[in-house]
């Protein structure tokens, strides 16, 4: 079921016209199914005249199969710090509902709603494709990055194991890579990426983006409870990873008062390094937004969103480079103050150790003649 996502828009336990009323959701970030920008169709459930009554089903995650052609993607984007990145997966189950990965299912002719969380595609054998394109003559070695569009180490990577196979590759190749994750998953794979990170060739960014679990079971319903991810952190550490802390996205008027408390227990854990980022909502996610935070949060969704607006020039994002990710105004301003001041004050640094790009070498494979030097 499709509708089109709209300030009007209901939860599904309110009459959601997207979603079949027999519909149980259990554990979903959105509530509703709206369609993507590129559907041509409003579908609605109705009343056929038949007097059956529909039992009751409880919408589950759908896992497909895609045989990627291609690895690694690039960008040109000047606010982020890489040019090439890793998607072992499309969608994600942990829900979050201010993703800002959710309108990339529209492209799939999928809702950026339940869709999303609940029609998920893994891509095996993209181990394969990473080894013969970091194989080629013409590929030149710089930093990969994973976890930047959905999350790597989400519940379906337990069975299919996609980031790990990747992981072996890119150790292989002595490639680095960086890490960002939810995912308490990932201590499955200190074994690969403490040896890298001892190499300087590793890094780890997790999320926390509140330290009140009721809040992080409405807003991410099936990402680790924030007390999980600190744990993680503290294991990654241990084991000599490079950790950054990240308290992203910060919410106005809902959880950016914890920022300071959330860099703070990132330290105690272990990370060494801090970022910070406000709240986005590109296209399809500031309506599920607004609709999630008017159920959830009934006495302070007007002041949330009013202060996203504020945060972006009056509307709800604003995708101009420079601005997404950082905001304007005197709330910008504010935040990002008070970011500086607690990451000086707790001693973590906004940037890390550089990693190396001069390890790099495509391994002999069977068969190859040595090098007589």
């Amino acid at each position: 079921m499709f509708a089109k996502c709209s300030n009007n828009t209901r939860m599904a336990n309110t009459g959601d016209s997207s979603l079949p009323p027999h519909l149980r959701l259990r554990a979903r970030g959105a509530a509703s199914n709206c369609s993507g920008r590129f559907e041509t169709e409003r579908r609605e459930a109705f009343d056929d005249g038949w007097d059956i009554p529909e039992e009751e089903r409880l919408l589950r995650t759908e896992l497909r199969i895609e045989r990627p052609r291609s690895a690694i993607t690039r960008n040109k984007s000047p606010d982020v710090g890489f040019d090439r990145s890793i998607n072992p997966y499309r969608g994600c189950e942990h829900g979050c509902i201010y993703c800002f990965a959710r309108p990339t299912h529209a492209y799939l002719n999928l809702s950026p709603g339940l869709d999303f969380e609940t029609k998920l595609i893994a891509r095996p054998g993209m181990h394969e494709v990473l080894a013969r394109e970091l194989s080629s003559p013409r590929y030149t070695c710089a930093v990969i990055a994973i976890g930047t569009n959905t999350d790597p180490y989400q519940p379906v990577e337990v069975k299919q194991q996609v980031m790990r196979r990747v992981l072996e590759v890119l150790r292989d190749f002595n490639h680095p890579v960086a890490i960002v994750t939810k995912g308490a998953l990932i201590e499955r794979d200190i074994d690969i990426l403490a040896p890298m990170a001892a190499a300087g060739l590793a890094a780890v960014g997790v999320s926390v983006t509140t330290l009140d679990p009721e809040i992080a079971r409405k807003m991410e319903p099936r990402a680790p409870a924030p007390a999980r991810r600190l744990a993680a952190i503290r294991r990654l550490a241990e084991a000599g990873i490079p950790v950054r802390i990240m308290a992203s996205p910060m919410i106005p008027a809902l959880t950016d008062h914890e920022m300071e408390a959330i860099l703070e227990a990132g330290r105690d854990a272990g990370a060494t390094t801090a970022s910070m980022i406000p709240l986005r909502l590109p296209r399809e996610v500031a309506d599920l937004f607004r609709d999630w935070a008017e159920q959830s949060f009934p006495d302070r969704a007007a002041r949330i969103m009013g202060r996203v607006r504020e945060l972006h020039g009056g509307r709800d994002y604003d995708p101009a480079f420079g601005k997404r990710m950082r905001g304007e105004g005197p709330w910008a301003d504010l935040m990002s103050a008070r970011f500086h001041v607690a990451v000086t004050r707790l001693g973590l640094a906004r940037e890390g150790r550089a990693l190396r790009t001069d390890l790099f070498r495509v391994p002999p494979r069977p068969g190859d003649q040595l090098s007589l030097f």
